[in-house]
């Protein structure tokens, strides 16, 4: 004959939330909180108390459930305050906004002393949070305001102290990873510099390929070639745009022949432009095989940001290098397409056919 004690630990171990509690999830702290009979107090799903027996177990949606019910909150994970992922996100937060507003960068010991953490604790949990470490944050923050700043200051010179940079060397150094080229051109909008680029039309539409000295900088796909041509001249407003010889035609060709057959491969020299955030992001998409997707989540854990989902989607948004950096292989977390910059029609007709290959 089965036990009341039985029926109950049935029902608790065939509750999905009971497979969180049993893993001690911290993904699950926040969605719903757990009671113990025998010890009267509620916790959260990471609580790192000895598991208790599932006949002892209830779940609550929330903390003000577990209260009415006539449990008081555990001391050891303190339901009743912000979980630690929140109050890591609050303080990561507070020194993001540190950071920007400081003439002179913090040192990683002062923002450590700030937070209230070792030096080597605050670095994991900047990384964690952000995607970055505290030192890529700040050349991330300075790189965006010396683009503003190149665009609106007197001077090349001037841009770049005001973007915080103790030295034009220091600078220069990351330039041209960053800008894709020396900050004099970029700021004249690419002026003296020579793109080259032709249209081709695919089974999905006009394709753009662009090209500078130093690779593939844009592969832009549409159903309006003029757009295409537009788009990428608002990109590089001053810059020489070529239209492309016989022989740069044949670069066109190939991208279209990968859109077209995946299993030809597309191995091209590129000309990646992007923070140190974007350019992890883009490597990881690179690195999914044809034929296979991830998630943003997948890809957020994978780059080693696993809090850094919304970025990772952004990321991927920000590509101007289609199929090359294959963006269309990063799918929400049920599996379902979304937010393709060129369209998520091109992107299920992209993973078919790669599918298929």
């Amino acid at each position: 004959m089965i036990t009341r004690h039985e029926t109950l630990a049935a029902a608790t171990v065939s509750d999905p939330r009971w497979a969180a509690v049993a893993a001690r999830d911290p993904r699950a702290d926040g969605e719903f909180f757990y009671s113990v009979k025998t010890t009267g107090v509620y916790c959260r799903p990471s609580c790192p108390a000895r598991t208790a027996k599932p006949e002892n177990v209830a779940f609550h949606a929330n903390a003000a459930e577990a209260q009415r019910a006539g449990f008081r909150p555990c001391l050891r994970c303190r339901p009743d305050q912000p979980s630690l992922a929140a109050q890591h996100a609050a303080t990561v937060a507070e020194l993001c906004r540190v950071i920007e507003a400081a003439e002179q960068a913090p040192t990683l010991d002062e923002l450590a002393q700030r937070a209230g953490m070792s030096a080597w604790h605050l670095h994991r949990v900047f990384k964690t949070v952000t995607g970055l470490t505290p030192k890529a944050y700040v050349t991330a923050h300075r790189t965006r305001r010396v683009r503003t700043a190149l665009a609106r200051s007197g001077t090349v010179t001037d841009a770049i102290y005001g973007a915080g940079y103790n030295s034009g060397g220091r600078f220069y150094a990351q330039a041209d990873q960053v800008l894709g080229m020396t900050p004099t051109r970029f700021r004249a909008g690419g002026a003296d510099t020579d793109i080259r680029f032709a249209i081709g039309e695919s089974s999905l539409g006009a394709i753009l390929v662009a090209q500078s000295d130093r690779g593939v900088c844009a592969i832009l796909m549409g159903d309006d070639p003029d757009a295409l041509a537009r788009d990428l001249q608002d990109r590089f407003p001053k810059a020489r745009l070529i239209g492309g010889d016989a022989e740069f035609e044949q670069r066109v060709a190939q991208v279209i022949g990968f859109v077209e057959a995946p299993r030809l491969g597309l191995d091209l020299p590129l000309d990646v432009r992007g923070t140190a955030f974007q350019q992890r992001v883009w490597q990881a998409l690179r690195n999914i095989p044809a034929g296979q997707t991830a998630s943003y989540t997948e890809i957020a854990q994978r780059i080693g940001a696993p809090a850094s989902v919304r970025a990772v989607a952004q990321a991927c948004g920000a590509n101007a290098l289609a199929v090359a950096i294959p963006c269309h292989r990063a799918v929400r977390n049920d599996g379902a397409l979304s937010g393709y910059r060129w369209g998520v029609e091109r992107k299920r007709a992209l993973l078919e056919r790669e599918s298929e290959a």
